[in-house]
């Protein structure tokens, strides 16, 4: 067990640790600005902009992840981490497209209509008034997904080689044969992401509760 535990492993493991965390935080920082951008769109009466919106939506949604991993990963000639980073932020741009519009629609129409009496335009009435409150709203349900993207980067190893968190277990387990030291490191990963979708969970919790 001592040969396993080493600080050479350890930072191995770690190296990884750091390609999902960086993949992860730019795929949900994008995927939230062009999700939110794409609500808005899709929540429009009529016009080629929300037709495109839905479009986009729509056909994203209803194709495995996986897919649009090779997709991006061999037709667009990237290298593995931006593969990475613009397949999860296609994929997970169209889930949060349609939580973030669950919020805008069930935010009460009244205050709408109260907004536009004091003068606000439909641009003041979206971003100071409509949106906030779709955001606190659906916050669960979007934190939730961005724990779905920490725990899905753990496909790109086997699709396209990635050596994030999984992928350098994956590395180290060819390395010890001992059934000991194989559950050993998947309990490592495993410990890892529990801790972090942990403490994003509990602080999506507490911010729902005391966000104003």
């Amino acid at each position: 067990m001592s040969q396993l535990l080493t600080s050479n492993n350890m930072r191995f493991l770690f190296e990884g640790l750091k390609l999902t965390l960086y993949i992860s935080f730019i795929s949900i920082v994008l995927s939230t600005i062009f999700g939110t951008i794409l609500a808005i769109l899709r929540n429009q009466k009529n016009g080629p902009l929300k037709f495109l919106a839905s479009f986009y939506i729509e056909i994203v949604r209803n194709i495995p992840n996986l897919l649009w991993i090779y997709v991006i990963f061999l037709i667009f000639q990237l290298r593995s981490t931006p593969a990475g980073i613009v397949s999860f932020t296609v994929f997970t741009t169209a889930a949060l497209a349609e939580i973030i519009r669950g919020g805008l629609n069930g935010v009460d129409k009244g205050q709408k209509e109260a907004a536009r009496s004091q003068g606000f335009s439909n641009f003041q009435i979206m971003i100071y008034i409509v949106l906030p409150q779709a955001i606190r709203n659906v916050l669960p349900a979007i934190v939730s997904q961005f724990v779905t993207v920490i725990k899905d980067t753990s496909f790109l190893y086997s699709v396209i080689a990635l050596q994030e968190l999984f992928g350098k277990s994956y590395i180290l387990m060819g390395r010890y044969t001992e059934t000991e030291q194989v559950f050993t490191i998947y309990a490592i990963v495993a410990l890892v992401y529990f801790v972090i979708n942990f403490t994003i969970s509990q602080f999506s919790r507490w911010l729902s509760r005391n966000w104003v």
